[in-house]
């Protein structure tokens, strides 16, 4: 057996579990997931702040480099553990949103930042037809998103679909100027619906996978195993169904 199956087979975290704690100090720690102990997110938060000393001033720079340093990609949906950890999504720059969010919780942890994973179930209207006909619908289930801690509150930021793969769905790529919430918006830059919030699931302590997966089972009943026996190119799939400019 090789080391790498052997790392997979081994890593069997605990889920994590609704956060009930308000206090930023217990979200700073490394996390099965938020693993910014490893040598390879560490670095990559380093050179991302870019000298920056100033939370805002952090966060900012790794929002972006979140963003646009990861391609976002829902088919990399896994039943895998390891490929939930940041250094797993760092050391592939690609991965969909619980991947990116945990990425970028991570990082933030790096730097010094408090930040912990939340989850919401969504009607995403960004989607290719081959996806929608994957899932069977268009409602996504534990969409995830990031908490930071600044200036004595959480504010909430997404840092998922990157500006490449927004201009091909003609959406304006989400900012973040470290002061206001960046949540997807409700429409596209033609007015039609882009991004709806349906359920409110919350901040958690780290990746509640199995809960995740169960309810992926039970949703979309086929989807995970079409992913990872198929695969697919999400911004080849936005170009081939005319998405593009």
């Amino acid at each position: 057996m090789s080391e790498t199956n052997q790392a997979i087979i081994e890593f069997d975290p605990p889920d994590g579990v609704p956060a009930t704690s308000e206090d930023p100090n217990d979200f700073l720690a490394s996390t099965p997931y938020l693993d910014f102990d490893n040598e390879l997110v560490r670095a990559f938060a380093e050179d991302s702040i870019d000298g920056a000393t100033d939370d805002v001033e952090k966060a900012i720079k790794l929002f972006y480099a979140v963003r646009d340093g990861v391609r976002y990609n829902p088919y990399e949906t896994s039943r895998i553990k390891n490929r939930y950890r940041a250094s797993w999504t760092l050391s592939q720059k690609t991965g969909w949103c619980v991947q990116k969010g945990i990425l970028m919780a991570a990082l933030s942890r790096a730097v010094g930042i408090p930040a912990r994973v939340g989850y919401a179930d969504v009607r995403n209207h960004l989607a290719s037809e081959r996806l929608l006909e994957i899932m069977g619908t268009d409602v996504f289930a534990f969409h995830g998103w990031v908490e930071l801690w600044l200036e004595g509150r959480w504010i909430k930021v997404t840092p998922v679909f990157n500006k490449e793969l927004c201009e091909k769905f003609h959406v304006k790529p989400q900012e973040f100027d470290g002061v206001h919430e960046t949540l997807f918006q409700e429409h596209d830059q033609r007015g039609n619906k882009h991004m709806e919030y349906l359920r409110e699931r919350g901040p958690y302590t780290d990746l509640p996978l199995q809960e995740m997966l169960d309810d992926f089972d039970e949703r979309y009943h086929s989807f995970i195993e079409s992913a990872t026996s198929e695969g697919g190119d999400f911004h080849a799939e936005a170009d081939s169904q005319g998405q593009s400019s």
